[in-house]
Formats: C-alpha cells, structure tokens, sequence
C-alpha cells in the first residue's frame, strides 16, 4: 500500500525539530548526563553546554548572556514577564490581539486588583502608537504587545512602543515567540526590557523556552525553590531541550544573515497570490501589513474553515484556523474579530505557515489541492448554493 505524501504548513503551531538540533541534544539524554547545579564532572559537563547555549541564545537576541533565563516554553516566559512585574493597584496596557498566554495572564491580574488597558487594533492588526500614548496612567506599570501575531504574521511598530516606554519609565515587554529565528531581533534597537522566545517555535523542541530580562529588572518569581537562572526561575535546567535551543539560535542566526528570510517570504508570496488569483471571494487578512516571512492568513468566504482544515488532512495537507491552543473551539477567533471581521468571515479564516523544512513542491502540493477543495465545500454550503441561485 503506497504511504500518502503529507506536507505540514502549520509550522506557527510548532515545527520540526532539525536534524542538527537533534544531534547536538543526543548526547545529553545519554552519556552526558549530569544535573548543571553539580559541582562534580557530570554537572560541570552540563553547565557548560547551558552557557553555550545561553551565550547562542543571546547572539541571537542581541543581549548578554546573563539577561537570559531558560524557561518551559512561551506560555512561562509570558507569565513571567506580566505577573513577574505587575501587583495590585498596578496599570498595565496590552493589547487585543495578544496571544492567550499574555490575554489570560492580565486577566488574572486584574481579579488580583490591577487594572488593565486592551487597546484595540485597525483592520490590518496593527496597535496605534498613539493609542499606547493616550492609554499611559501615573499607575501605569508595564506595556505588553506582542512583536508578531501567532494567526496573522503581523508585526508590530516594537520600536515605537519601546521608545513610549522609555519616555514614560514604564517596562515594556513584548512576546516575540513567533518573531524569534524569523525576523532579526536586537533588543537595544526595540528598547523592551522583556521579551519572550520559544524553542519549539523555531525548529528546537518542545518543552523549552527563553525570556530576555534586561539588566537591573527586578522580576517577582513564578516558581519557588532553588536559586536556578539566577534565581529568577527555580527547577533542574531542561539540558538537552536548552542546548536544542541554542543550536536552533545558532542556525536561525547563520539563516537570517544568508538571506533565507527573503526566500521563504517569495514561497509564502507565491502560495498566498496563486490562491488568491485561482479563488474567488477570498482575501488576505492583515493585507499591506509588515508581516513575519512565513506566514499568511486567508480568508475564504461561504465555507467552514474546520471543514476546510479536516478536508485538506484528509488529502496528506497540515495547515490550521489559527492559535493551537484554541483548536476545536467554538467562537471565532478573537484577533480576527479584533480586526473587524464578521464572525462568519473569521471562521472561514485559514493559516498557512511555513519552515525551514518546507519547499517549492509543498507550496506546489498545496496549490494542487486548496482552489478545488474550497469549491467542493461551496458546492456543499446551502448559504452558497442559495447566493448562486439568487444570482
């Protein structure tokens, strides 16, 4: 029985883990052992590949060494940037689009007695810098927007919010996890003193993360217990997951000066307009935006985009309606919504993202598959059925 070919383009969702990355992780779930805290020849083997790839890590950030702490992932450095910073009767200013890491995390603190600001967004997704000025209280704490947005690739003026912040002396942390590896980051040039990444959003494993903690930043732990990460987050160091991490900052790094960005943002080009000229009634969401170069999101009117998710698997093609974490839920998604967005539209909403592993032929494999798919679903819809009728 011949294996259906399978192309992933949900790489926003996770990616996989690179063949280097996985060499270099090998030796530390094996013969490389130790605990980083020990003070013996085990231990002293595993400090040492952390600080390598914490040094990976911060070349990649454009920090020191020591501004970097590891964490479990995004969700953690997010938490731990917001909670970290904010008490009661502290102001924070987010936005709408955020992820849900950040979305819950300012939720939470507002139960606890802060008060939180979510500005709103324009049709493309983008926060207005002015709306950053106006939201500013004597109370205000700590900014936090995110530097790309997990649905739509868009990218936010970083740099201006920074340059608020630092006006204002008020922290600024944006969550880059789905900007790191994709985008050059400098965290001088963006002016946060906080800014969250995640290995497996960038071809390393699951399970690990980096926050970047600007100098002189006082950060209320999550976790108490051992004075890990400079006592900034307590638990065993993940070694192999930190030193996958550090090799995939390393090959993000040694990419993005090749100019890979440029190519994979002509694929994702390709893919989006070849669509959009063989569909009709379909759009760009964030359209004329600065966006990430792996990713666009299509709107595709008159159809269902769970339908359309489980019909194109059913033909070998990943791709998805947008967050993972909201997956199977109900309501529509909140940043295409935020957009302005009817429910209807954001639903028939899909997201296409690719990574370093994806090539020409997968584009050409999904182009082969999404313009007959989304007319076989109209064909279904009794909504477009009537239309076509009417017309």
């Amino acid at each position: 029985m011949s294996s259906m070919r399978r192309v992933y383009l949900d790489n926003n969702a996770t990616t996989p883990v690179l063949p280097e990355v996985l060499e270099a992780m090998r030796p530390y779930f094996g013969e490389t052992f130790g605990n980083a805290s020990s003070i013996h020849h085990h231990g002293q083997e595993t400090r040492a590949a952390v600080e390598r790839a914490r040094d990976s890590v911060a070349a990649l950030l454009g920090c020191r060494a020591s501004e970097v702490v590891f964490t479990s992932g995004g969700t953690e450095g997010d938490n731990l940037a917001v909670a970290g910073l904010v008490k009661a009767g502290d102001h924070l200013i987010s936005s709408s689009v955020e992820h849900h890491a950040v979305l819950n995390s300012c939720k939470h603190l507002e139960s606890l007695g802060c008060e939180v600001t979510f500005l709103p967004v324009d049709g493309q997704g983008l926060v207005d810098p002015d709306d950053v000025r106006r939201a500013l209280r004597p109370s205000t704490k700590l900014i936090s927007i995110m530097m790309a947005n997990n649905e739509t690739g868009v990218l936010q003026p970083v740099e201006e919010f920074g340059k608020i912040a630092a006006e204002a002396d008020v922290y600024f942390h944006t969550d880059a996890v789905q900007a790191a590896g994709k985008v050059a980051i400098d965290v001088k040039r963006i002016g946060c003193d906080l800014l969250s990444t995640s290995g497996h959003k960038m071809h390393a494993s699951q399970g690990v993360g980096a926050l970047y903690v600007r100098k002189g930043t006082r950060l209320e732990p999550l976790f108490y217990g051992g004075r890990h990460e400079r006592s900034r987050r307590a638990g065993t160091e993940n070694v192999p997951g930190i030193v996958g991490m550090g090799k995939a900052a390393e090959l993000a790094l040694e990419a993005l000066r090749r100019g890979d960005d440029k190519s994979m943002a002509a694929l994702r080009d390709r893919l989006q307009e070849t669509v959009l000229a063989r569909v009709d009634e379909a759009g760009m969401n964030g359209d004329g935006a600065p966006r990430v170069p792996n990713t666009t999101n299509i709107f595709f009117d008159h159809i269902e985009g769970e339908a359309m998710v489980i019909a194109l698997d059913l033909k070998g093609l990943a791709i998805s309606t947008g967050a993972a974490c909201s997956s199977g839920a109900l309501e529509p998604s909140h940043v295409l919504m935020a957009m302005g967005l009817r429910p209807d539209r954001a639903r028939a909403s899909i997201r296409f993202s690719l990574g370093k592993q994806n090539t020409a032929e997968d584009v050409d494999f999904a182009l082969s598959l999404v313009p007959e798919t989304v007319t076989r679903l109209r064909e279904l819809s009794p909504v477009y059925k009537k239309q076509a009728v009417s017309t």
